[in-house]
C-alpha cells in the first residue's frame, strides 16, 4: 500500500482490478476544502489513458512489474509459445495479448521482453528494430524515377514495408517495427 504522497511517474497501481501506471500527477491545495492529487493513468494492458483524482493521504495498492527476457519458440495456430530465458518454462500467450501490430514481425527464436506480474507474463514487447529477409518484391529497374524511389516488399513474417528499388528477394533488411519503416540493408 502507498499513500498519495508516494506518487511518482512510472508507479504502477491496481485500481478496480486494472493495472494502471502514473504518467502525470499534481498535488493541489485549494484555498477552500481539502488537498487532492490529480493524475493521468495509463492502462498497462490496453494503453488507454484516464484522469483520476485522489484525496490527499488516500491509500492505494501498488504493484511491482518486472521485465524478463523471453524467446519466441512456435505457434500452434491459436497460442504463441515463448520460453522464459531464466526458468526455461514455456509461456503460452494469445494473439490479443501480443498485439496485431507486433505479430506481423514475430519470427522464431526472436528475443523479446516479457512484462511479469505475480509470476505471470501479461504482455510481450518485441525489439524496436528487427532484421528480416525479403520474401517477395517487384524487381527494381534503374532509371524508374528521378530521385530514387520505393516499392513494397513482403518480409519473411508477412509484414509489408516500402523499400528502395535496389532491394531484391533474399536481402535481409533492418526495419523499425514501431513505424513500419525500412532503415537499412544488412
Amino acid at each position: 500500500m502507498a499513500s498519495t504522497s508516494d506518487f511518482r511517474n512510472g508507479l504502477t497501481l491496481e485500481i478496480d482490478g486494472q493495472l494502471q501506471t502514473i504518467t502525470y500527477f499534481q498535488h493541489v491545495k485549494p484555498g477552500k476544502g481539502g488537498a487532492f492529487v490529480r493524475t493521468k493513468l495509463k492502462n498497462v494492458l490496453t494503453g488507454a489513458v484516464v484522469e483520476k483524482t485522489f484525496r490527499a493521504g488516500e491509500k492505494v495498492t501498488t504493484v511491482r512489474l518486472e521485465r524478463r527476457p523471453v524467446n519466441y519458440s512456435y505457434t500452434d495456430g491459436e497460442l504463441y509459445y515463448f520460453m522464459d530465458a531464466n526458468t526455461f518454462e514455456m509461456i503460452p500467450l494469445s494473439a490479443d495479448v501480443i498485439g496485431e501490430d507486433q505479430l506481423k514481425y514475430l519470427k522464431e527464436n526472436m528475443e523479446c521482453e516479457g512484462l511479469v506480474h505475480d509470476e505471470t507474463v501479461i504482455s510481450v514487447d518485441l525489439p524496436q528494430f528487427v532484421e528480416l529477409a525479403v520474401s517477395e518484391t517487384d524487381p527494381g529497374v534503374r532509371g524508374d524515377t528521378a530521385q530514387g524511389g520505393n516499392k513494397p516488399a513482403t518480409l519473411e513474417t508477412g509484414a509489408v514495408v516500402n523499400v528502395p528499388l535496389f532491394i531484391e528477394i533474399g536481402d535481409v533488411v533492418k526495419v523499425d517495427r514501431t513505424e513500419d519503416k525500412y532503415l537499412t540493408r544488412v
